[in-house]
């Protein structure tokens, strides 16, 4: 029996997540968590065997979650389950040390598959995204957000999604300077010259996060 647990800070997903899973008879919820916090402390606490996990949640999430996930587990199979349809955005998740990658569009088909084939080992990206993985775009002719560094790409997504510095600080547990140069190195790699202009490019490429 496959036990799963689901990540995701939406009552209504993790509802449906649960319908699609009660469907099987080899994979159960073993355990739910609405934050990131909650979900080191149930991985710490519940036998689980694969994480499905949303890429933007309270607190510590994406790929800072990830790489804390995979250190404390690093056998653990993680599955991300996002809004987010952008190679790049599945690339960082992959990089940070996912096993595979889906868009929640996804047929209910194609997640459970996704999931017993992270169980026997393998790995998952989503179908849609593959060929934009595959074939890169070469690297003199990558869009300006996809040459951001890791952190500066997620305090870009987390500025455009309405978060203060002072949040954004908590959240990383870094310095509220620190962060502040994040933005200021990211907003110069972006030609951007205010907020304004940062929130008008996170949504003409697709990066606002819920």
């Amino acid at each position: 029996m496959i036990r799963v647990l689901i990540a995701d800070d939406h009552a209504i997903v993790r509802g449906g997540l649960r319908q699609i899973i009660a469907t099987t008879s080899d994979i159960i919820v073993a355990a739910e968590a609405a934050q990131g916090s909650e979900v080191l402390d149930k991985l710490r606490s519940c036998a689980v065997d694969l994480l499905l996990l949303d890429m933007t949640m309270p607190g510590i999430s994406g790929v800072d979650l990830i790489r804390r996930v995979r250190a404390e587990q690093p056998s653990l199979p993680v599955l991300v389950l996002s809004i987010h349809d952008e190679a790049q955005v599945a690339s960082r998740a992959l990089r940070a040390g996912a096993t595979g990658y889906l868009t929640k569009d996804s047929d209910p088909e194609v997640l459970l598959a996704a999931i017993r084939k992270l169980m026997d080992g393998g790995r998952f990206i989503d179908p849609k995204l593959v060929d934009a993985m595959v074939f890169e775009t070469p690297r003199g002719d990558l869009s300006p957000h996809e040459v951001l560094s890791d952190r500066e790409f997620q305090v870009l997504q987390m500025l455009a999604a309405g978060k203060s510095i002072n949040e954004i600080a908590d959240t990383c547990a870094l310095s509220a300077k620190t962060i502040s140069t994040h933005k200021m190195r990211l907003m110069q790699k972006l030609g951007l010259s205010n907020n304004a202009e940062m929130i008008r490019y996170a949504i003409r490429h697709g990066l606002i996060t819920e």
